[in-house]
């Protein structure tokens, strides 16, 4: 077993970087039920980090609180060291750069995937009329920067993959400036070519300096991509591995208990 990650391990590996997002201290109760408590958690620019545990772990409790979908009780949210307060998901963009592309991705099918990547936002002559050649000159630069396979931005995104429709939800994160991604198991109900699409786009969003938050069941594909990996079980944080210092063996004995782990202070 390989000894755990502290802190100071992580900061020595990000050489002098400090965290881009970090929330420390982090409870969340709904009723009588702790989803978390007392988590921290950190994320480094230009870093993949998988967030994997159980169901009922809290891991979507701790996404929709980075999110401004949920209030955290205690604990404080820090953007590049400045305290910030996370009030909906318009703050979390706003304030943090945060975007988050949920398993139904929000697109519109029967518009086009330019019209989906500039939705309400897109760009007009005289303030009134859309620009439909710059619209689509715009929506192919942010496609080519993310090197997606796509023929064409006219094609609705009803035609589209999988895999296609993932990186268009991406594309229109990217087209608004933000820096923090979170993508909420990416690769659910894809086939095998579609994962390895939605692997490279992630990669190639880390290669763009952005920072990228995984959650995932699937390890074959945290494996793949991440960076670090941050084990939650019932509500606590048990472990931070990186990729190159553990195996699947055990991230899963940190998953079920068979190893105790250690709460990351």
């Amino acid at each position: 077993m390989t000894d755990v990650v502290t802190n100071e391990h992580i900061e020595a590996n990000a050489a002098d970087q400090r965290p881009i997002l970090e929330a420390k201290g982090i409870s969340k109760a709904f009723g009588h039920v702790q989803a978390l408590d007392d988590v921290d958690f950190e994320l480094y620019p230009a870093e993949v980090v998988a967030l994997v545990g159980d169901n009922g772990a809290g891991k979507s409790t701790l996404v929709k609180i980075l999110s401004g979908i949920y209030r955290k009780d205690s604990g404080q949210i820090y953007f590049e060291g400045q305290p910030v307060e996370l009030r909906g998901p318009k703050d979390a963009e706003r304030l943090a750069g945060i975007s988050t592309v949920y398993q139904d991705l929000a697109l519109v099918g029967v518009r086009d995937v330019a019209s989906n990547i500039f939705l309400n936002m897109e760009p007009t002559r005289l303030g009134i009329f859309i620009d439909f050649n710059k619209l689509y000159a715009e929506a192919r630069r942010v496609i080519d920067v993310l090197r997606i396979d796509m023929p064409s931005v006219k094609v609705n995104v009803n035609e589209l993959s999988g895999g296609q429709r993932q990186g268009v939800a991406i594309s229109r994160a990217l087209a608004r400036g933000r820096r923090i991604f979170i993508l909420d198991e990416p690769t659910a109900a894809l086939g095998v070519e579609q994962q390895h699409k939605v692997n490279d786009l992630i990669l190639t969003l880390k290669d763009e300096g952005k920072t990228v938050l995984v959650i995932s069941h699937n390890l074959e594909h945290v494996f793949t991509v991440a960076d670090r990996l941050v084990v939650l079980r019932r509500g606590k944080r048990v472990g931070t591995r990186f990729k190159s210092q553990t195996t699947r063996e055990e991230i899963v004995g940190l998953i079920t208990a068979a190893i105790k782990g250690d709460i990351v202070d």
